[in-house]
């Protein structure tokens, strides 16, 4: 991994006039920004369907994408879209995603750009090579005949094969598109790295399609779920309620699963972050009668086992090991041994001693270093929130002498100086915008994941001072 910078921002969060951010033109017009400012990494979140409460971490497919990406121009000049169902999509705000009207209207709209496809061999050869998409596309044709109920509840297995077709129609668009896309960005010289949740939902065409993959009971019902222990931000631990894997019956097969989900990620992206990296050393594993992650225990996981199967998928690829919360000796060995980089965030370096990982100066070569993630304040936020020593203490940290008010540049210029490999900064801290544009706030179900950048606002940035810095300290 050679020294570089980039810019963390999911697509969802780019500008446009559709309710949402897509693989438009507004895309290549950010893929230009990043290129001008000398920046040559981009990091998304997940591109799978998002829950009910937008997040793409929770979905109804590991395989699947998210439909709402989708450039409804294109459409209209491909004729699938008339100018008047383009103009009625028109968004009402461009400040936030309009979740809620893209619920209830934007599937209903590529419903009819599906009626509308004269040639499906296409779409058919893309299914038939991604036979785990197409299963996605079944379980959602199938859930919206029984009532939009989860797998285990459905009275039957019909579904209307234009609901199918719509399904299938979308995810084939969202890949052609995204794969044009990401053509222009290696050609401007720059990387898109994905996001992987390491879990899948319980409601879900992967547990529906995989059954004896997952810690599931003879009624089908979760044994034990995902989650985290209490630690100091959370009492009670974090309850997240995924189905854990079969770990020793993913080994038989040689994690058959596990390399086509990859496989799948490395034609989208040039490289991903593994969520929670640490549960594969040893996941925590709670009883799913429980109402908090209190009694949970920890458990061995994969490990390298996994590491390996995935080496021949993985390798000259940018492997990122999100290796946050609580880690012990034996999740930071497995990060050596995998010789993924771990990751690092400034705003958790003066929590606790000199010696966090965390501090700048702790750095190793091999490590993602970030002002903030995306569960994060942003870095303007980040410090209006410290007490007084705290802010003395960065200020004094980075050099800068003067109103805290003003330090930012300073904050930046520590973490373009730094020895780690790799620098990301969310796109909020390039603007320096305040906990307001947050995109996540973990453990609250309301008001996250709706932050979207305008242009006006990407054209008050800097792209010299950027190109500099990243001259500079040879993040080039």
């Amino acid at each position: 991994m050679k020294r570089q910078s980039g810019v963390l921002m999911h697509l969802s969060s780019l500008w446009g006039n559709y309710s949402e951010g897509s693989i438009g033109k507004e895309a290549i017009e950010w893929i230009d920004f990043l290129a001008d400012c000398g920046f040559s990494v981009w990091q998304v979140l997940p591109f799978c369907l998002p829950d009910e409460y937008n997040s793409p971490y929770k979905s109804f497919g590991a395989f699947s994408l998210n439909p709402n990406f989708i450039d409804l121009p294109t459409l209209c000049e491909e004729g699938l879209l008339s100018e008047a169902e383009l103009h009625s999509a028109q968004q009402k705000t461009p400040y936030a995603c309009e979740f809620e009207r893209l619920a209830t209207e934007r599937f209903a709209l590529l419903s009819l750009a599906a009626a509308r496809v004269k040639d499906r061999k296409p779409i058919e050869a893309f299914l038939s090579a991604h036979p785990q998409t197409d299963a996605f596309c079944r379980y959602m044709a199938i859930r919206e005949a029984n009532e939009g109920i989860s797998w285990k509840e459905w009275e039957h297995e019909n579904l209307d094969k234009d609901v199918l077709f719509a399904w299938q129609f979308t995810q084939y668009t969202v890949f052609e598109q995204w794969k044009k896309l990401k053509a222009y960005a290696n050609g401007k010289g720059i990387s898109i790295v994905g996001d992987v949740p390491i879990y899948v939902a319980y409601d879900s065409a992967d547990v529906w399609a995989n059954k004896e993959l997952f810690q599931l009971d003879e009624h089908g019902d979760p044994a034990s779920v995902a989650g985290v222990p209490p630690d100091y931000f959370c009492a009670d631990g974090q309850l997240w309620g995924n189905p854990l894997y079969d770990w020793d019956r993913m080994k038989e097969d040689d994690y058959a699963w596990w390399q086509a989900r990859m496989s799948f990620m490395m034609e989208l992206f040039d490289g991903v972050r593994i969520d929670h990296f640490r549960g594969l050393e040893s996941y925590f594993s709670i009883p799913a009668t429980e109402t908090t992650a209190r009694n949970g225990v920890w458990v061995k996981g994969p490990g390298m086992d996994l590491i390996q199967a995935l080496r021949p998928i993985c390798d000259n690829k940018l492997m990122i090991a999100e290796d946050l919360g609580d880690i012990t000796p034996e999740v930071i060995q497995l990060v050596k041994d995998s010789t993924y980089p771990g990751m690092r965030v400034l705003q958790f370096a003066f929590l606790g001693d000199d010696g966090s990982p965390h501090l700048p100066h702790n750095y190793d070569l091999n490590c993602v270093a970030y002002t903030g993630t995306h569960d994060n304040n942003t870095l303007l936020g980040y410090v209006w929130d410290q007490d007084d020593d705290t802010k003395k203490k960065l200020m004094e940290y980075c050099g800068f002498e003067g109103d805290w008010n003003a330090c930012y540049d300073a904050v930046l210029r520590t973490m373009f100086a730094s020895h780690a490999r790799l620098l990301m900064l969310p796109v909020q801290d390039l603007l320096l915008f305040g906990k307001d544009t947050r995109l996540n706030t973990p453990g609250s179900s309301d008001g996250n994941w709706s932050y979207r950048i305008t242009k006006e606002q990407l054209l008050c940035i800097s792209t010299q001072k950027f190109r500099r810095w990243n001259q500079l300290y040879g993040r080039k």
